[in-house]
């Protein structure tokens, strides 16, 4: 329009001066680019069905995923596995949020699971910006794991033990304590029948934060139950030198059953025991301060009483 009534009126700015001409087209043309830049934002708008006003944003504007930081890729996969998942899992809400409390304090942290399972996807994104280890004694669920969650980091165990066997394999770790089976050691290169020796070398440096003993199975005389991974969890920590980091925590779960129980109480010690509250029964918690001291003897106290019911 403006246009239109410039050319009407062209005679009048010609003898209004060149200056005013200068003005006028100067307008015109912020008109024309307003225009064409409304024209371009709207066609972007329909062709998105929306998408921008409409998604939801949990921090709210101004927010940090607003300035293009992205949800890391292993919340993404822990929310939509547990969103369609109908699985309850192997825990109560009480004990996942006892661990829960501990990795929100220590992380970003370093992670260590026995056993790949339900959980495993929420310890890895509680610790995101962390490292998360997971250890199973199945190589082929794992790679199940590994081509649906990629970047997890997982390693398979062979398990030489069987539950059938925890009174011979606690008698051997006593009368050893003082040389293979000590509580402060390399595990790489031990000769104890309860050590787990065949990890990446690598793994036997890291100063664990926190160690959960899930796995493997233990619930029938030929699973290869948790004897090895609770005292390869004792030692892990005791080995840590001392003063190099904060304790380490170790959870053991289904610690109502006879192995779960009476090796932690000989190899993780009663008086390490941190008190849960109610409703994770099922759940023990220990925290085991490093010494980096091979001249240790002992694990706990006194072990002496340990016994394991055969039942």
């Amino acid at each position: 329009m403006i246009l239109l009534h410039s050319s009407s009126s062209i005679h009048r700015l010609q003898k209004q001066g060149y200056y005013r001409l200068c003005v006028l087209g100067f307008i015109s043309f912020l008109t024309l680019a307003s225009l064409a830049a409304l024209v371009t934002k709207g066609a972007q708008h329909l062709a998105t069905g929306d998408s921008a006003s409409s998604s939801f944003s949990p921090w709210g504007h101004g927010s940090d995923m607003e300035k293009g930081q992205k949800i890391p890729q292993d919340i993404v996969h822990a929310l939509l596995h547990y969103s369609t998942s109908n699985l309850t899992g192997g825990m109560t809400v009480r004990e996942m949020r006892a661990i829960a409390d501990v990795l929100v304090r220590r992380c970003p942290c370093n992670l260590l699971v026995f056993g790949l399972g339900h959980e495993s996807l929420v310890w890895r994104a509680l610790n995101h910006g962390g490292r998360t280890v997971f250890l199973d004694e199945s190589e082929y669920w794992i790679a199940h794991i590994e081509k649906r969650h990629p970047g997890i980091e997982a390693y398979d165990v062979q398990y030489t033990t069987k539950v059938a066997q925890k009174e011979d394999l606690m008698r051997a770790a006593k009368e050893q304590v003082g040389g293979d089976c000590r509580p402060v050691q390399n595990l790489l290169f031990s000769e104890c029948p309860l050590a787990i020796n065949d990890l990446p070398n690598e793994l036997y440096q890291v100063p664990w934060d926190v160690v959960l003993v899930d796995g493997p199975r233990g619930y029938s005389p030929l699973a290869p139950g948790r004897m090895s991974a609770i005292f390869t969890a004792a030692v892990l920590a005791r080995s840590t030198k001392k003063g190099s980091h904060m304790p380490t925590h170790v959870f053991v779960h289904d610690f109502n059953r006879d192995v779960e129980r009476a090796y932690s109480n000989h190899f993780l010690c009663p008086e390490n025991m941190v008190v849960l509250p109610a409703g994770a029964e099922m759940l023990a918690h220990f925290t085991i301060h490093g010494t980096g001291d091979a001249a240790v003897s002992g694990f706990c106290r006194n072990n002496d009483s340990t016994t394991i019911s055969s039942s």
